[in-house]
């Protein structure tokens, strides 16, 4: 039986544009899930919301944040 292959999750930070979380999918071979997520900072703090995630193998979700990383910054430059 073949061992199967750890995956990794990378949160998708609230209020990254819809245009940059289709480009990444579409770049990578990643899958977008949901995963609900504590919080922990200014009135939500111990609310557990619902957040998007990034899931791939390691090495992958590792180019993904230095790509929407990237991305980020220049969108805020703008």
């Amino acid at each position: 039986m073949a061992e199967e292959e750890q995956l990794y999750d990378m949160l998708v930070p609230p209020g990254v544009p819809r245009k940059m979380i289709y480009d990444v999918v579409e770049k990578y071979d990643v899958e977008v899930v949901r995963r609900p997520q504590k919080l922990s900072f200014a009135n939500m703090d111990g609310d557990i919301r619902e957040l998007l995630a990034f899931r791939g193998k390691r090495e992958v979700v590792e180019e993904v944040q230095k790509y929407l990383l990237a991305r980020l910054k220049e969108f805020v430059a703008e």
